[in-house]
């Protein structure tokens, strides 16, 4: 039996330049994987073995004057009669930059045509545009005259004096649940949504009947996350600094893309921000304190989707609340997933075998994706 002895030194030569290309990205990336792998550790060290975020609403705590202020910002554009007189079971809150009037055009023909709704749906959906005003100085003029124009035609923005942007996502909080409570304190639930996702209104409005006859309360679903360390990777735009949030873990809170709260929730929260520090720009953080605050906890919704785009087939169509992602295609996945023919596809046994084995294989794969949960194929 003979070696080839070239042959051995050349796939050596290999290894070894595989392993220093290796050793040189892990010597790059191992500082922030080293902290992202520690805070994750302390977060959830913390979440599951104390559990508690007492001491955060201690430390954030404040007056009612010096919390109040934080949202007293006035009106330029307001609806004050949109609920009066209607029996509203969803009051549908989008968030929107001044200048996506595509996305808010694409919403109003799809799943937030209201009057569409209430013909077919017999209940009452009131979908609502929130946004600040544009930060770029230049075209605030130009933009302002625009957006005047559009409520004119629609009447659905309410805007207030702030700059939109990022950083100002918690004032958006804080104007949706003082709003409601100011105008529409009588809806059943309150939703909240980013004007890139698809509401599947009709799956929603089905859901949310069954927990009104069931008499359901202290709401609040969507996708949660549990056990979130506060990044603090100065370029990120989710950074926090040690001097806003000291604690290595946030309290349990829903994805700020989509969730929905029952009416008492929502006044609970709107009660929680009249007694707490809201210069927090993470939105989504800041709900969760309150809710933690009045003691609410959040309900995962498995089709409730988180960062990502929910796959595309009548079997996820069925069920599906929320997908997150969506620009271009909205016109095209209402048709196809409010088509009457998706409630065939599931039918009787072996078409619900069908679709189990379908969502399966969609949603339980091996690497991460942050839409559904493995679970939901089961659901």
């Amino acid at each position: 039996m003979f070696i080839n002895f070239r042959r051995v030194r050349k796939c050596q030569f290999v290894q070894l330049i595989s392993m220093c290309c290796v050793l040189s990205v892990l010597m790059v990336c191992w500082e922030e994987l080293d902290h992202h792998v520690v805070s994750h550790v302390k977060s959830y060290s913390y979440r599951y073995l104390v559990n508690s975020y007492d001491f955060i609403n201690r430390s954030l705590s404040v007056s009612r004057r010096e919390a109040d202020s934080f949202g007293r910002f006035p009106y330029i554009i307001d609806h004050e009669n949109t609920c009066v007189g209607s029996d509203v079971l969803l009051l549908l809150f989008v968030k929107s930059s001044p200048k996506n009037f595509k996305r808010r055009h694409s919403i109003r023909s799809t799943w937030g045509n209201y009057t569409s709704l209430r013909q077919k749906l017999g209940v009452t959906v009131k979908v609502v545009f929130v946004m600040g005003i544009p930060a770029d100085g230049h075209e605030r003029s130009t933009l302002q005259q625009k957006l005047l124009a559009e409520d004119e035609i629609y009447g659905d923005l309410v805007q207030q004096n702030f700059s939109d942007t990022f950083h100002n996502l918690t004032l958006k909080l804080l104007m949706q649940f003082r709003w409601a409570h100011a105008r529409c304190a009588h809806a059943r639930f309150l939703m909240s949504a980013d004007d890139d996702i698809f509401v599947h209104v009709p799956n929603l409005v089905r859901y949310l009947q069954v927990l009104v006859q069931q008499g359901v309360k202290d709401v609040w679903m969507g996708h949660v996350h549990k056990g979130a360390p506060p990044v603090r990777r100065k370029s990120s735009k989710y950074y926090v600094p040690v001097q806003m949030y000291q604690w290595s873990s946030y309290p349990d809170y829903t994805s700020g893309a989509g969730y929905v709260v029952s009416r008492d929730v929502a006044d609970k929260i709107y009660h929680a921000t009249l007694s707490l520090n809201a210069s927090l720009h993470i939105d989504d953080v800041f709900m969760g304190m309150c809710a933690n605050m009045v003691g609410v906890s959040p309900q995962e919704h498995v089709y409730f989707a988180g960062e990502g785009k929910a796959p595309y087939h009548p079997c996820i169509y069925e069920k599906m609340i929320t997908s997150h992602g969506h620009e271009e295609d909205i016109g095209y996945l209402w048709r196809e997933a409010t088509a009457p023919e998706v409630n065939d596809v599931s039918s009787g046994l072996l078409g619900k075998l069908y679709c189990t084995a379908v969502k399966m294989l969609l949603l339980c794969k091996p690497y991460f994706s942050n839409t559904y949960p493995c679970r939901a194929a089961f659901s």
